[in-house]
């Protein structure tokens, strides 16, 4: 049951729970980033006019990116298991 909490969600991304740590904390820490340079933008609005939502473009680009890997290789493995079926 407990174990199930830290691994339900990591294994429906097709990740492990220390491949899922350590891409959740590198957004976590590009968001927070992020967040300080928009920080600093709201008082200096010459300041990183860009980097807020450059961020935003990056994180998301890599969500997708492994997304469609994931739903790649749920598809190769659907092929397999129905390949390995008709044999």
């Amino acid at each position: 049951m407990i174990k199930r909490l830290f691994t339900e969600h990591p294994s429906s991304v097709d990740e492990t729970y220390v491949e899922h740590f350590f891409a959740a904390g590198s957004f976590s820490l590009r968001m927070f980033i992020a967040s300080l340079a928009c920080l600093v933008h709201a008082v200096l609005p010459f300041l990183f006019v860009k980097t807020g939502s450059e961020a935003i473009e990056t994180l998301y680009d890599r969500m997708v990116a492994n997304r469609r890997r994931f739903e790649e290789g749920r598809l190769e493995s659907r092929d397999a298991a129905r390949a390995a079926q008709k044999a």
